[in-house]
């Protein structure tokens, strides 16, 4: 199996560290650079870019003022690809569907949905998002993925001609404000369900975000991205959000982060993303298998796994965070993928691996914190409801 990304978080910040060993000056720049120091932005290594950790309103402000008004992320760092047939989409979404295990062919035009790449040994590459916009396919995936990932598309799309997007920026306007600010831009959006997409002119917009609230990506020319931004910001509740909240907020959302809570090791039935695959790929369905992995995944789908994703709730106030190790007594039964503290909630959340007698919901265990056990129980994901326009 060609080594590949997982040791980097990319969807989100992942916390505060950085997790690069370059020197700022050999970190690449985002197209509103310039902006985010100017707002304040602390600005940390993250997937070989320089980026808005947080500004001076500070990581529990802007994750609570996302919440109840509008926050402007930059996830300029993601990876655009465009796919276009060189015969027919129907060939083409088949072709997709050899390389992922979610309803290609069946998308509809102007929608997209949440999928994810899997290797024959049935771990995920990458997760992604991908839109059908008429003619061609829109595929947004991770940052520090996205080389691997053009590769991997390029190797076995024989019927695409493929492009990386290198001169867009994309913003993410999300909260429940989201769609009023961005209608004083494009009306029209905001006639825009969940997981649509739309093209007006030189702007893509998808109504979703990685937040669990309202919201809107834009993706955008990099030459307008700054005046477009500008434009926002200068709304009433509308405030510029760092990785720091981007983190918490999906962390709230029970959304897993690439290279913690999922990576090539990991199935999408043990990472609780069943719900992605579609009846139609699975065992019976009319188009049943023939992703890589299949054996594996749909054995699972029948048969169940040997660990599951989970949420947890911690006892007290100390946040259990990733490689915290669960226990049963004094052994060992699985691990905290991603942790933190709750603004919404004011209290600890984490999410990790358990094996299925211990999933239940309510079920108690320990977690070692700094070699104190300390009692957790399992509970129902998301820990915050989410909030999208069905």
């Amino acid at each position: 199996m060609p080594k590949r990304c997982w040791p980097m978080a990319a969807r989100t910040g992942g916390g505060v560290t950085n997790t690069n060993t370059q020197e700022n000056s050999a970190l690449l720049r985002l197209p509103l650079h310039d902006l985010h120091v100017e707002l304040g932005g602390k600005m940390v290594g993250f997937a070989g870019y320089d980026m808005p950790v947080q500004y001076p309103m500070g990581v529990m402000g802007e994750h609570l003022h996302t919440r109840a008004k509008a926050g402007l992320f930059d996830v300029s760092h993601m990876g655009q690809i465009l796919a276009y047939p060189t015969g027919n989409m129907e060939e083409l979404a088949l072709d997709l569907e050899r390389l992922m295990p979610i309803d290609v062919a069946g998308l509809a035009p102007m929608r997209q949905r949440y999928g994810m790449l899997t290797h024959d040994a049935g771990g995920i590459l990458d997760d992604l998002m991908i839109a059908h916009r008429g003619d061609h396919f829109l595929i947004v995936v991770n940052a520090a993925c996205k080389a691997a990932d053009f590769a991997h598309l390029t190797g076995h799309l024989r019927r695409a001609k493929l492009t990386m997007c290198s001169d867009r920026a994309l913003l993410a306007l999300q909260g429940p404000t989201a769609e009023a600010a961005l209608a004083q831009i494009i009306p029209e959006t905001a006639a825009m369900r969940f997981m649509d997409v739309a093209i007006f002119a030189d702007i893509w917009v998808s109504r979703s975000g990685y937040s669990g609230e309202d919201g809107f990506e834009i993706s955008i020319p990099e030459a307008q991205a700054l005046p477009f931004a500008l434009r926002l910001l200068a709304m009433q509740g509308v405030a510029p959000i760092g990785l720091g909240a981007r983190d918490s907020l999906r962390l709230e959302a029970g959304m897993p982060l690439y290279g913690h809570d999922i990576d090539h090791t990991t199935s999408p039935v043990e990472a609780g993303l069943a719900w992605a695959i579609q009846k139609i790929r699975r065992t019976g369905g009319a188009r049943a298998g023939g992703f890589a992995g299949a054996a594996r995944i749909l054995d699972e789908l029948s048969n169940g796994t040997s660990r599951l994703r989970v949420g947890l709730r911690p006892d007290g106030r100390a946040p259990m965070r990733e490689g915290v190790a669960l226990l049963d007594g004094n052994r060992p039964i699985g691990r905290i993928t991603s942790g933190g503290f709750s603004p919404t909630l004011n209290a600890p959340i984490s999410m990790g691996y358990l094996p299925p007698c211990y999933a239940e919901i309510g079920t108690q265990i320990a977690g070692d914190l700094r070699g104190k056990p300390t009692l957790l129980r399992v509970c129902a994901l998301p820990f915050h409801p989410t909030n999208y326009k069905r």
